[in-house]
């Protein structure tokens, strides 16, 4: 079982050293951030908590049984509505369902306190783990993208009532 938990200050030292763990293994499928990203980890992380703050975005850290963090979940872009969900898991939690539960978890708050009512995501085609997750948590196909200049797909979810915190469940 994965928990889910807003990003705040005192994550700064576990977030850093999962994106320093996974490097490597987050670069086979996504940009690399960069040696200056993780120089500059400091002021990010305090950034992206005055962003959380102004509601511009929506920062989550994903725990494991054990409180490890084993991923993270973002909503950013937030507007009309509507935001971008971003999404990245460990290397030692891939393939044990981590993504498609935090993606599940995200939406209570997503369509509750964050009055969200559409995710939009992208993803290359040549990743079919994370289209994999989109789908299982009912998010449909919505077009071509191209994610950092490669081929992709875009995907969106209509958040429900069944998907808010108080509603019949969760959906997907």
């Amino acid at each position: 079982m994965v928990r889910l938990e807003r990003l705040r200050a005192g994550h700064a030292p576990a977030l850093l050293a999962f994106e320093r763990e996974n490097r490597e293994y987050f670069a086979r499928s996504v940009p690399d951030r960069g040696d200056a990203y993780f120089a500059g980890f400091a002021a990010r992380h305090a950034a992206l908590l005055a962003e959380q703050e102004a509601g511009v975005c929506h920062f989550h850290v994903v725990l494991d049984e054990h409180g490890e963090l084993v991923g993270r979940v973002n909503l950013v872009d937030v507007a009309d509505g509507a935001a971008e969900l971003g999404y990245r898991v460990a290397g030692r939690a891939a393939g044990r369902g981590v993504a498609t539960a935090a993606v599940r978890q995200v939406c209570r708050p997503a369509a509750g306190p964050y009055r969200l009512v559409e995710l939009r995501a992208v993803t290359t085609l040549d990743n079919p783990a994370s289209r994999a997750v989109l789908e299982r948590t009912g998010f449909v196909l919505a077009g071509e993208a191209e994610p950092a200049g490669r081929p992709g797909v875009r995907y969106l979810r209509r958040l429900t009532d069944a998907d808010r915190p108080d509603g019949a469940g969760a959906a997907g």
